[in-house]
């Protein structure tokens, strides 16, 4: 059980601090409600635990091929980015009277679980996490607790982080709504071009 506490502390850690992936769960839940907003954050969570299993497991030949094409998996990033900043810098506010049109929470999942895949490296912040846990690479270590815990405890942020956005969303008025969008396009698009950057140094 001590696994299973720390990767809940380490899971909400990890997907805490506000990114990209924030960004776009505060503005769905805004817009389409609170659970397009979770579902956004349901798919980070399980990308990470992806990254997770591959570091515990040492699945060198997956992690090794993630690695080999990072240049293109952070270009394929940065291009998504751009293209939802641009998007979301562009988009107007929706009419209160009118019925929201939404998609489907499958591909709010898949947008940021694909997203959060861009970036490889998240296998080394796991495998540092690991080493300094003192995790061994054993199932019976505890391990398998640890990799629940921190998809849990990613979980658990995205339901807190979208619940808060919910109560106030309501008391948002259009004007406020439009500024957010275009605040929060400029910051995804900022992170797009920081993956073309980052791709640039590999």
């Amino acid at each position: 059980m001590n696994f299973f506490i720390e990767g809940l502390m380490l899971g909400f850690a990890i997907a805490a601090p506000v990114g990209p992936i924030g960004v776009l769960c505060i503005r769905r839940t805004l817009q389409y409600g609170r659970l397009s907003g979770f579902y956004s954050g349901l798919g980070a969570a399980f990308a990470d635990m992806f990254y997770g299993l591959i570091a515990f497991f040492g699945i060198t030949l997956l992690s090794d091929f993630l690695l080999s094409v990072q240049y293109w998996l952070r270009i394929g990033g940065g291009i998504f980015l751009i293209f939802w900043g641009i998007r979301i810098f562009l988009s107007k506010p929706r009419d209160q009277n009118k019925p929201i049109t939404h998609g489907t929470y499958v591909k709010d999942f898949f947008s940021t679980f694909f997203l959060t895949l861009s970036n490889p490296l998240t296998i080394f912040a796991f495998l540092a996490i690991f080493a300094g846990l003192g995790v061994v690479k054993n199932v019976a270590s505890g391990g398998a607790w640890l990799i629940l815990g921190i998809f849990l405890g990613s979980c658990l942020w995205w339901l807190i982080l979208c619940e808060g956005v919910a109560l106030i969303r309501k008391k948002v008025s259009p004007n406020f709504t439009l500024w957010l969008s275009r605040i929060a396009g400029l910051v995804i698009i900022g992170f797009g071009i920081a993956a073309f950057v980052s791709a640039s140094y590999l």
